[in-house]
């Protein structure tokens, strides 16, 4: 992979917010002497630079098909990235304290784009989830108090449904206008009235019903309608407060100690 020397060089030292950043300790290739250096990760790259000051990164870690792993060594607080390949080379770097190197094997091992598709993967299963669970059809996330009513234990009821059509069949003028009762056949025409007036003019066909909407049409219109909302909260909330927590460190990083 051919990489730009100046688009590199801008942007390691541009004012764009690093992932991390901090001194560490990186063993050298040939010779097994550890040299303090300055590291700025941003994205899946790892730039490391002589010192704080300098306007120009010594080299650059592309962090895609690696680990971070801890491991053994005469330093303490070692850690190395490992790339697979048998000419790979493994680079092993050293930490100031504890605290930093967890820091810096939890930032490496969340830098490369496989993790990232390994996230967006788990959202979308989880979002799933939410979609499919018994939840997924309640909007928002949050209820007024006393909103909550108890399921009553009997058979559900909706206010929607359809009343029962009487047995005795409305009649207009002694004839009746419409059958809508299954299994009922309508009563033979015996008063002269089935399709004529007693004049003779013929008499128009009966209106059928207005079609209203179901019980089980009407809550699947609601649910998807409230679905969005309370899935955009849930997923909000989750990891809202992670983003702001790595935003907060990332600002007392940049303050420095007082």
């Amino acid at each position: 992979m051919k990489l730009n020397e100046r688009s590199l060089a801008f942007y390691a030292t541009c004012d764009s917010p690093a992932d991390n950043a901090g001194f560490l300790y990186k063993r050298g290739e040939r010779h097994t002497a550890y040299h303090r250096r300055w590291f700025v990760l941003k994205g899946n790259m790892l730039f490391y630079f002589e010192e704080r000051e300098s306007r120009e990164p010594v080299g650059v870690i592309v962090l895609e098909g690696c680990t971070v792993e801890l491991c053994d060594s005469a330093e303490e607080f070692t850690f190395a990235i490992r790339f697979g390949g048998a000419k790979s080379r493994t680079y092993v770097l050293a930490a100031e304290s504890q605290a930093a190197m967890e820091s810096w094997v939890k930032s490496l091992s969340r830098a490369s784009f496989d993790y990232l598709r390994l996230v967006v993967r788990e959202l979308e299963k989880q979002l799933e989830e939410m979609r499919g669970g018994p939840a997924g059809g309640r909007g928002g996330c949050w209820q007024p108090p006393g909103s909550w009513k108890p399921k009553p234990s009997g058979p559900e009821r909706s206010p929607e449904r359809l009343p029962a059509l009487p047995a005795v069949l409305p009649k207009e003028n002694g004839c009746a206008v419409w059958n809508n009762v299954p299994g009922v056949d309508r009563s033979p025409d015996t008063s002269g009235c089935g399709g004529h007036d007693g004049e003779g003019n013929p008499r128009p066909p009966p209106l059928p019903p207005r079609r209203r909407a179901s019980s089980s049409e009407a809550g699947s219109a609601g649910a998807a309608a409230a679905e969005s909302p309370s899935i955009f909260c849930r997923l909000h909330e989750r990891y809202g407060q992670e983003v702001a927590r790595l935003r907060q460190d990332w600002l007392d990083r940049r303050r420095g100690p007082q």
